[in-house]
């Protein structure tokens, strides 16, 4: 079956790789369609895109926004026009959310104890400001033995680094990927099921169902399948790399079927 990428993150987000790393390990991993999808920037997508082109792997410029609804509740938009001023001024101001945010997070840390300031967690930071560089501070300063176990032990809802997530709600999110031109996906619906709202989204302008990811059971794809079927939407595949120590995928790329692959074809190129 093909091999196909439209859900990997660079250092200009939550990444641990350069974008051409990311690049060089899709081709490694035998990706025919690529997409570099950092949290709420496309600064890394340009330099990705060279090396794609050069070594002819089909890119697709992407990005990835999260909402004020879930922790995991986020929709990747494809094919945006990256001069459209208007969505980058979204993006800038979604970015400055999440300083605040992170702001706050460190200092419930503090008042909890723990031995760390914004200079550490700022300064991991090359663009994009995330949870996982609060992560990779307390895993350095011996807090937590992962990014992910530091996760589990400081940052997700009801430990002392919790903050809830701010930005935008999904309709909107949908609505501003449209309006620049983008093709909007609902990434890894399997892990917010109980956050569903298809129709609304679909009414919003929603064109695809992230089905193929690490995280989805068989069960899982086939209800998503179903969905799509049901509210005209198509399929894409997608890994979530976030390079060899990001505590995900340690590959990126996903197989998808034929057909799914063709319609990919069909709707992004």
């Amino acid at each position: 079956m093909p091999v196909v990428d439209l859900h990997t993150h660079s250092c200009f987000s939550d990444g641990t790789s350069s974008p051409e790393e990311v690049v060089h390990a899709a081709l490694k991993s035998g990706v025919q369609i690529f997409a570099l999808t950092d949290h709420d920037t496309m600064d890394g997508t340009a330099r990705a895109r060279i090396l794609a082109t050069e070594r002819k792997l089909k890119f697709v410029y992407g990005v990835e926004i999260s909402t004020c609804e879930h922790d995991h509740l986020h929709f990747t938009g494809y094919n945006i026009d990256i001069n459209d001023s208007s969505f980058q001024t979204f993006l800038k101001e979604n970015r400055e959310k999440r300083s605040g945010r992170i702001r706050q997070v460190i200092q419930q840390l503090q008042q909890a104890g723990i031995e760390i300031t914004e200079e550490d967690v700022f300064a991991r930071a090359s663009n994009t400001i995330s949870r996982a560089h609060v992560a990779d501070t307390l895993r350095v300063k011996g807090y937590a033995p992962t990014r992910q176990a530091a996760f589990r032990k400081y940052l997700v809802e009801g430990m002392p680094g919790y903050v809830p997530p701010i930005g935008v709600n999904a309709v909107e999110a949908i609505r501003r990927i449209k309006k620049a031109g983008g093709v909007a996906v609902i990434a890894h619906p399997g892990i917010v099921t109980g956050h569903w709202n298809f129709p609304a989204w679909k009414e919003a302008g929603l064109d695809g169902i992230e089905v193929f990811y690490p995280a989805h059971t068989f069960s899982i794809r086939q209800e998503l399948l179903h969905l799509a079927d049901k509210y005209g939407l198509f399929a894409t595949a997608g890994s979530d790399y976030h390079g060899p120590k990001g505590g995900r995928s340690s590959t990126p790329g996903m197989q998808i079927p034929q057909n799914h692959y063709n319609k990919l074809l069909s709707v992004l190129f």
